[in-house]
């Protein structure tokens, strides 16, 4: 094996992985390794209950009609100013 190797991966890795696993994108031994650490860690399955659990709320979330004006003009208004202190 070479350095570069993964043996495992740890909590910070597996929130990096997470859309790429439940997408199904992932190469093989990634999925083995977020698989491993999935049984492990309790704090990365409820995190990825909850990231499914959101992904599946979503579409009765949705809403035909679009957002008023003065929503929106809030909702761009507070992104930008975040987007500054980045």
């Amino acid at each position: 094996m070479t350095d570069d190797h993964i043996h495992e991966i740890v909590c910070i890795e597996f929130v990096a992985l997470v859309t790429d696993y439940m997408e199904g994108v992932l190469p093989e031994d990634q999925v083995d390794l977020v698989e491993e650490h999935i049984v492990m860690c309790d704090w990365c399955k409820t995190y990825l209950d909850q990231i499914e659990a959101t992904v599946d709320a979503l579409p009765e979330a949705l809403d035909d009609e679009p957002a008023p004006d003065d929503t929106r003009a809030t909702l761009m208004t507070m992104f930008r100013e975040w987007q500054a202190t980045r």
